[in-house]
């Protein structure tokens, strides 16, 4: 790192702002003068002045940045040296003036006399923690980190204060890319005092940033765990660290551990495979809750745990083309005995919610789903957020049986219940898409303005997204324009209800009636997204290349060729071109948000350990 004489005495001139704030207020018309020429860059005439000024001993804290600077520049080494040492006997006990000297030694005598002054400044300061850091940050502002690391030490050791320091020097190791010291500062850190464990994962936060920090991180846990299992914050470390990842096959064995060593009857597993749900790796959430289904039959968790395992395999069949129809009739199975073990109550509503929905949307048995869920709001009077998320589904399911206003009557009595809630927004957004599947657009911004800077970022997501179509493609407020637009969330409403079918054959129409359309590269999307579910990967990558080839330049993209790498990858097995599509992908969209995990994806085909 660059070290610089200008960085030095600005940073002299800032601290000391504060205590001569007063003093600068009534800073003399001669001081004015000769600063003026400094900041014009005409040195040789304000050293000239300051020369002057200096003449008055109580000036020279006003002027010593500026002073000090002008000597440097117009090669006065010499008498900015003894600029220094004068401002040192002036102030004894100012211990920026002694670093002052270390750097000006440093920078233009002998490294012995430099390192002779260091020695002096950190015997001033290190049996005093809070000028040791003023001081240390400041060398690390003038490029001498290795210098400020030292000091720590130096106090450290005086202190006689193992863990004194550990955050500040952990961050001098990363800057000094020894990722090994900063491993160990930390977790040394952390064996000294487990419960600092949310602070060390902040900082490893805040400092790991590549795949070979993370690599060596879990290595250094691994040894220090087999030196002491019983340690339980190593182990929440590398449960933590395995999470950060996204490895939930490893994350399994330090959740078992923690689960045992604390008699939490398997609610470490349950916590840790809803995370793995909600990064989308269901086969690996199944595992968790699998083991507290079998290990904990008769513990406070058994329940929830069947929930979830249940659930999470429903995740598994809805994501995998085609859907399986069996799958789905095996799961409502699964669902029924359930509650048919636990008994109907406000536990199992949530199982009756996702067997109602399963017939609904996957069986169309619609009117089965409504008696199932009418039940379930029997069970939920008492908990008006399970009120408001069945009312919710029951909109759903009114939507689907083509009766908007019973829908709407659902989703806003949900609204006006949880009003300030997630739910409530949920409901919210649900008024705002049954109005744009209704063509009735403006209505729908409605919701959708109010949805966009007032929820959860998911849900505010989901309203920007649809607000945006909606604004880029009824801009020219022309017939045309809106009947396209009306004819495409016809196709988006037919997704809903699951008409896949239907449709495509929508969706062809539109290209066909409106083929210079803005909204042509959102339909092909659409094709390629039906195309996929229905197990037709071929035809899916056929509208996906009509993006790739016309439109790849526009918002989607990015979102075409990404699309185009999973299924080759998940789809069609084809691990070699899924390879070769990530790649031209972290070529063409730098800046997209899925580039990290076209990254992943890539290094992962490749065999890398990720």
């Amino acid at each position: 790192m660059k070290k610089l004489y200008i960085s030095l005495t600005t940073l002299v001139a800032f601290l000391f702002l504060a205590t001569t704030n007063f003093l600068y207020a009534q800073v003399s018309p001669e001081i004015k003068i000769a600063n003026e020429y400094f900041n014009n860059q005409e040195y040789s005439k304000a050293l000239s002045e300051y020369e002057k000024i200096s003449k008055k001993s109580e000036n020279l804290p006003l002027i010593y940045s500026n002073f000090y600077n002008s000597l440097i520049h117009e090669k006065n080494i010499t008498e900015g040296e003894k600029l220094i040492k004068k401002m040192i006997k002036s102030n004894p006990n100012e211990s920026f003036y002694k670093a002052d000297l270390f750097l000006h030694l440093q920078k233009f005598s002998s490294q012995d006399k430099a390192q002779k002054e260091f020695s002096n400044l950190s015997e001033a300061v290190r049996e005093n923690p809070s000028l040791t850091e003023k001081i240390a940050d400041y060398l690390v502002k003038s490029g001498n980190v290795d210098k400020a690391a030292e000091l720590y030490i130096s106090s450290r050791k005086s202190l006689n204060d193992r863990n004194l320091y550990s955050f500040k020097l952990a961050e001098l190791y990363k800057i000094q890319n020894n990722n090994a010291l900063m491993i160990e500062e930390m977790l040394n850190y952390l064996k000294n005092d487990p419960n600092e464990l949310e602070n060390v994962k902040n900082q490893f936060q805040n400092i790991l940033t590549e795949k070979e920090d993370f690599d060596l991180l879990e290595t250094t846990l691994y040894e220090k765990i087999q030196k002491d299992p019983n340690d339980a914050a190593f182990n929440e470390m590398l449960l933590w660290m395995n999470i950060q990842q996204k490895n939930f096959t490893k994350a399994f064995m330090q959740s078992k551990a923690l689960d045992k060593r604390y008699k939490m009857q398997g609610m470490k597993m349950i916590e840790v495979g809803r995370i793995a749900m909600e990064n989308k790796d269901y086969e690996a959430a199944s595992k968790f809750f699998q083991y507290v289904v079998d290990e904990y039959r008769n513990g406070v968790h058994y329940g929830q745990a069947k929930r979830m395992l249940i659930n999470s395999r429903e995740e598994l069949v809805k994501n995998t083309f085609p859907v399986n129809e069996t799958q789905i009739r095996l799961l409502i199975t699964d669902y029924k005995n359930l509650i048919k073990e636990l008994g109907k109550s406000p536990y199992t509503t949530e199982a009756m919610k996702n067997m109602a929905l399963l017939e609904a949307f996957y069986l169309d048995n619609k009117d089965t789903a409504v008696i199932i869920l009418n039940d379930a709001l029997n069970y939920s009077r008492n908990d008006n957020r399970l009120t408001a998320k069945i009312k919710i589904d029951l909109g759903d399911i009114y939507l689907l049986k083509e009766e908007p206003w019973e829908a709407t009557l659902l989703y806003s009595q949900a609204e006006k219940a949880m009003k300030e809630d997630p739910i409530g927004h949920e409901a919210k957004l649900k008024n705002a898409k049954l109005n744009y599947y209704k063509g009735e657009f403006d209505l729908a911004q409605e919701h959708l303005d109010i949805l966009k800077i007032a929820t959860s970022r998911e849900i505010s997501n989901d309203a920007m997204n649809l607000s945006l179509l909606i604004q880029d493609n009824t801009i020219l407020d022309t017939d045309t324009t809106n009947e396209a637009m009306k004819e495409y969330a016809k196709i988006d409403f037919l997704l809903f209800r699951n008409k896949n079918i239907e449709a495509i054959e929508r969706a062809e129409e539109i290209l066909k009636k409106y083929p210079k359309h803005s909204l042509a590269d959102e339909v092909l999307l659409l094709e390629a997204k039906i195309y996929r579910k229905l197990g037709d990967f071929d035809k899916s990558l056929l509208a996906l290349e009509k993006i790739n080839t016309s439109f790849s330049t526009d918002i989607l993209g990015d979102d075409a060729l990404f699309l185009t790498g999973i299924i080759y990858e998940e789809n069609k097995k084809d691990n070699q071109k899924a390879m070769q599509i990530y790649q031209d992908f972290m070529i063409k969209y730098p800046g997209s948000i899925f580039n990290v995990e076209a990254r992943k994806r890539f290094r992962k085909l490749r065999g890398d350990k990720i």
